[in-house]
């Protein structure tokens, strides 16, 4: 076990497959272990390299590695499948982890904290109850249509459904009505928990320095501190705000060839939920140009005469990613400079 350089792991529910590679990468371990085993197993073996995917379950072995003295390495899997030879299986997949692991040019994920995973079940939960919530309107919404009454969309509207209802004059069947009933004090239940939600993000950033120095920059609020303390594990894992601004996906996709530069729309890679919010705080810092202009000058209005609004969000959107990322580097409050 001590020639051992690094341990690849692929990742299962239950069962989880090991390949040990020594220092010239040949393989000197190959291993079936359940769960209880495979802990029992990396807690009698000297200090090593573990690589695994970044993906379900990953960032909690990670953080039991770590605390049995091991480093962990997560890889993101579209970079594992390169090296992945012939055909798949278990333990061709942890060889091909334990391989890419070695490379020096690699790129890896941080390890997540409890807090930051517990903070994005919140978010995603959430995010489901919101979806829930839109399902049922779209609902009510259809049956209403089918007995002649076009409802109009909204949460305004939604709240005096049944005033609504008796001012459009048609009468429904009773049982109708009852239908109604339920769905809406189902909507009214999902509205909430969301707002439960909402509460729970909230005190989590009232309790976070991080969370407070990122909202004192305009346009990012609760939601989208919140999901930097559960997104960004580290920030040092970036050397730069460009390079945080490409891991949201806030860059030019690029197509190059021939020595001729070719660079298109927004690469759109990375994480989606973190470029939705800074994309719609930056869309409200624009819908409001007097605050815009205050807050960064002459350039951003310049650029909105000139490009489409949403391109000016996009832009605006990948300027509060690179201060976001100056606020948690420095650890200092964004200040407005006149």
């Amino acid at each position: 076990m001590s020639t051992i350089k690094v341990i690849g792991i692929d990742l299962g529910k239950s069962s989880f497959h090991l390949v040990g590679h020594d220092h010239t990468g040949r393989e000197q371990l190959r291993k079936h272990l359940s769960r209880p085993k495979l802990i029992q197993f990396l807690s009698q073996t000297p200090k090593t390299t573990i690589a695994m995917e970044s993906c379900g379950g990953s960032h909690w072995l990670a953080r039991k590695c770590q605390s049995l003295g091991h480093e962990v390495k997560l890889i993101p899997p579209q970079y594992v499948k390169p090296y992945v030879k012939t055909n798949k299986n278990d333990y061709i997949d942890a060889d091909a982890i334990a391989e890419a692991c070695t490379r020096p040019s690699m790129r890896f994920v941080g390890v997540k904290t409890e807090t930051s995973q517990v903070i994005s079940v919140i978010q995603r939960v959430r995010s489901s109850y919101i979806k829930e919530r839109t399902a049922c309107m779209s609902r009510i919404g259809a049956i209403l249509l089918e007995f002649g009454m076009s409802f109009p969309r909204g949460h305004a509207k939604m709240k005096v459904l049944f005033q609504w209802i008796a001012d459009n004059g048609e009468p429904l069947p009773v049982m109708l009505m009852q239908e109604l009933i339920e769905h809406h004090e189902y909507y009214l239940l999902l509205s909430e928990r969301i707002a439960g939600q909402d509460k729970k993000l909230k005190q989590l950033v009232e309790q976070d320095v991080r969370a407070q120095l990122l909202k004192t920059i305009p346009g990012v609020g609760d939601l989208t501190a919140a999901q930097c303390l559960a997104d960004i594990s580290d920030v040092t894992h970036f050397k730069n705000g460009r390079q945080m601004a490409a891991w949201i996906g806030l860059v030019p996709h690029q197509y190059s060839t021939g020595g001729k530069s070719t660079l298109l729309g927004i690469s759109k890679r990375g994480n989606k939920a973190l470029r939705t919010l800074f994309i719609h705080g930056a869309r409200a810092m624009l819908s409001r140009p007097e605050k815009a202009l205050a807050v960064f000058g002459e350039w951003i209005l310049e650029l909105r005469a000139r490009k489409p609004f949403n391109v000016a969000v996009v832009a605006l959107a990948n300027k509060l990613v690179r201060i976001a990322w100056s606020v948690l580097s420095t650890k200092q409050a964004f200040e407005i400079r006149v």
